[in-house]
């Protein structure tokens, strides 16, 4: 897989073919879709990332078949805003093709598939990423502790606790943040107490 901190060299695009697809996209939100999802199978890089985060921020459906193939994005960077996009769609399809990237060895794809995992707050997620929270990469266990908070799941209170003496700071953060909301969020699902 190719480094995202290695910047990408280029061929000079198509450009007439992509400005023609998003100019008409401009004026119909249907056709903006159809250009995106379009520009996910283009030979250029800088077509296809930039597709694969626009299709999260429509949050169209049409998308998530797409973006799970674009999973397999030859580059990371396509790949893992492709996993981010899934989950900020919110649908139910992504959950399994997410939950299979957690296994990843590239950084980014974890980090990604937790990210999606998280805002799609699927608890079928909670045991793997807590699995994720002894991963090497702090940003992966970073973003697995913030995934953890998002879901809501009890199971995950202990591993995080021990979160809590991670050596990077920004995972011990994390994981408060994630106990914190944990917390709240239980609080808000108990019945209220009789007399109040």
């Amino acid at each position: 897989m190719e480094n995202p901190e290695t910047p990408q060299v280029l061929q000079p695009a198509k450009e007439e073919i992509a400005t023609e697809v998003l100019a008409a996209s401009e004026k119909d939100s249907s056709k903006k879709i159809e250009g995106y999802i379009w520009l996910l199978k283009s030979p250029y890089l800088h077509y296809r990332w930039h597709a694969a985060e626009a299709l999260g921020e429509e949050k169209d459906p049409r998308a998530v078949d797409p973006l799970i193939e674009a999973l397999k994005d030859p580059y990371v960077d396509v790949s893992w805003l492709a996993a981010k996009s899934l989950g900020m769609i919110g649908d139910p399809r992504a959950i399994e093709p997410l939950l299979a990237l957690l296994t990843s060895p590239d950084k980014w794809l974890r980090t990604g598939a937790a990210w999606g995992l998280g805002k799609l707050k699927t608890t079928r997620a909670t045991e793997p990423l807590i699995q994720l929270l002894s991963d090497k990469k702090h940003g992966v266990r970073k973003t697995a502790a913030w995934a953890l908070g998002q879901i809501g799941d009890d199971r995950a209170v202990e591993p995080l606790i021990a979160a809590l003496k991670d050596p990077d700071e920004s995972v011990r953060i994390a994981a408060q943040e994630a106990l914190d909301l944990i917390r709240t969020l239980k609080e808000k699902s108990q019945p209220a107490s009789p007399g109040k």
